[in-house]
């Protein structure tokens, strides 16, 4: 098996309102383009695949019945197994905080050094409570 071609496509994530998250994600990360559109009624199942411009995407996927799950800080999902934030690298870590708080995330973790030496992180919680971990490199080496 050849590994050396493969690369991340999207993250998937489940959702309360497929059409409040959908506005968040295109407000706060420019993910307007809907790559995919998926309405399964007699499941209650809506899914839509959203892209940027840069070609970041998330799956958006609403369940009639499904559970809310909420994270009190950055390291409380670390609790339950499985995946809990969704990390992306930004230019510029202040004006894309302020921006996804604008646009209806609250805070976590404010702007503060990172573990790897000149990079900086904050992390910040969609409407639904879902973790983003905001991280600024050091240097162009992402």
């Amino acid at each position: 098996m050849n590994t050396t071609n493969m690369r991340f496509d999207h993250v998937g994530l489940s959702v309360a309102d497929l059409d409040v998250q959908r506005d968040f994600y295109a407000s706060a990360l420019g993910l307007t383009a809907v790559e995919e559109h998926l309405e399964m009624r007699e499941a209650q199942i809506r899914t839509l695949i959203l892209r940027s411009a840069a070609g970041l995407k998330i799956e958006l996927i609403e369940r009639g019945g499904s559970a809310p799950q909420e994270f009190t800080d950055a390291y409380d999902g670390a609790g339950t197994q499985g995946y809990f934030h969704w990390a992306l690298y930004v230019d510029d870590l202040d004006a894309v905080f302020t921006h996804t708080l604008t646009a209806g995330a609250t805070e976590v973790s404010a702007p503060a050094p990172a573990a790897r030496a000149g990079a900086r992180f904050a992390y910040v919680k969609d409407p639904e409570g879902n973790l983003l971990e905001l991280i600024q490199p050091a240097d162009d080496s992402h």
